[in-house]
């Protein structure tokens, strides 16, 4: 197992206990969250400026780079069992409200924790942030704030579609109107690992290459075969893998793309997580977030097949002598230890929901990494269209063939 043990009918606690965990709260209370010049609660995050900006006396500055902040920059081939930023603690979904207390007037403010994160003091109209790291996930420990601008994201998506577009539904190329597009921070949890691979199989290198001629006539066929050498393949080696970054909010896991083309997110992937800063609501202003719903465990073997697809990666340039393949028979991952940490990530989402077909319809989604610029989507196509090209492309290689046909007869 690569992360936090499950299924071993102990208590979550008791579970919990066994592990290391990193204190990565605020350590402030809960309420005002002030600018550290004039003490303003008007905070938002500018992304022209890369940074949080004070509305009332125009401050600039950024929460400190997570990674320094709580020591998870240690080395990762020292890392022993499995070691938890606070900020992934198993999620309870019990808890939906909680009460700030202001700290200016003293009045006591109601927030439903699974819409909002901010509001406003209903008496000396001070904004009011949560810090505390609920237990419903709604809370990560860092986030990586936005630097594309949405005209930035409209752009890109409007030259996505714009390639797309000769096989594109008609309702869609009407209805498309990419200035609709949202800021959002997708929770995922991003994980080191130091482990031990093994992988063993069987290669082929080939030794003689000939061709033997059957039947004649119209029954005559050549077929080629080859002779090789067949090997037994070990690679044992230890292998260091840094900020694999898994989504960990179940609506846009893309095991399921029965309702909507969920898994364009991991196209737009990688994300710099390592400049990913200390958690601070106000980089959420103006943005909408989506809540982590996934524990852990609940990744965990997703988190194991990745690192096993990087070990296959990684044997890759020993095996290029084996020109007949390779065949792995065993492989695995003897995983020493690991560090999760919540991330929030920006991403430009466009969605777009067939108007004809209503609830039944299939969501396209067109992803924009906020970060790099990469864009990813899904658009929705009219068959009709693609089936006219096909028959017409069967018909232009049909008359080919006829005129090669007669080329061959008339020689």
């Amino acid at each position: 197992m690569t992360g936090a043990p499950s299924g071993s009918g102990e208590p979550a606690a008791q579970q919990h206990s066994r592990n290391r965990i990193i204190d990565t709260s605020a350590g402030r209370s809960d309420g005002l969250d002030k600018c550290p010049s004039c003490g303003s609660t008007d905070i938002h995050y500018s992304i022209r400026s890369g940074s949080l900006v004070c509305g009332y006396c125009r401050s600039e500055w950024n929460e400190e780079v997570a990674e320094q902040a709580f020591g998870l920059d240690s080395s990762i081939a020292e890392l022993r069992g499995h070691t938890l930023a606070s900020g992934t603690a198993d999620i309870r979904e019990d808890v939906t409200v909680m009460t700030l207390k202001c700290e200016g007037c003293g009045a006591e403010v109601v927030i439903r924790v699974e819409e909002e994160l901010q509001a406003r003091c209903h008496w000396c109209r001070q904004t009011l942030s949560v810090n505390t790291q609920i237990p419903n996930g709604a809370v990560p420990d860092a986030i990586l704030p936005f630097q594309l601008t949405r005209d930035q994201a409209i752009e890109r998506i409007n030259e996505f579609v714009g390639k797309r577009r000769t096989f594109a539904l008609g309702r869609f190329k009407k209805e498309f109107v990419p200035d609709n597009v949202m800021g959002v921070y997708i929770p995922y949890l991003v994980v080191d690992g130091n482990m031990h691979a093994v992988l063993q199989g069987r290669g082929e290198i080939t030794t003689r290459k000939y061709t033997v001629t059957r039947g004649s006539g119209k029954n005559r066929r050549t077929e080629t075969y080859y002779d090789a050498d067949v090997f037994s393949i070990r690679r044992t080696f230890d292998l260091l893998v840094d900020d694999l970054a898994v989504e960990s909010a179940e609506r846009y896991d893309a095991k399921d793309n029965s309702q909507a083309t969920n898994n364009i997110l991991n196209a737009v992937q990688p994300y710099d997580t390592a400049n990913a800063v200390a958690y601070n609501s106000n980089y959420l202003r103006n943005f909408t977030s989506e809540r982590r719903d996934l524990n852990v465990h609940d990744v965990d073997d997703r988190v194991e097949e990745k690192f096993l697809s990087i070990a296959r990666a990684k044997v890759r340039p020993t095996i290029g002598r084996y020109d007949r393949g390779v065949r792995w028979d065993g492989e695995g991952v003897a995983v020493h230890g690991t560090r999760w940490v919540s991330v929030y990530v920006p991403v430009w989402l466009y969605s777009y929901a067939d108007s004809a077909k209503g609830e039944k319809g299939l969501t396209h989604y067109i992803a924009v990494n906020a970060r790099n610029g990469n864009t990813m989507g899904s658009v929705p196509v009219s068959h009709p269209k693609i089936f006219a090209l096909s028959c017409c492309l069967g018909s232009i290689a049909s008359v080919i063939g006829a005129l090669v046909g007669f080329g061959w007869f008339f020689s």
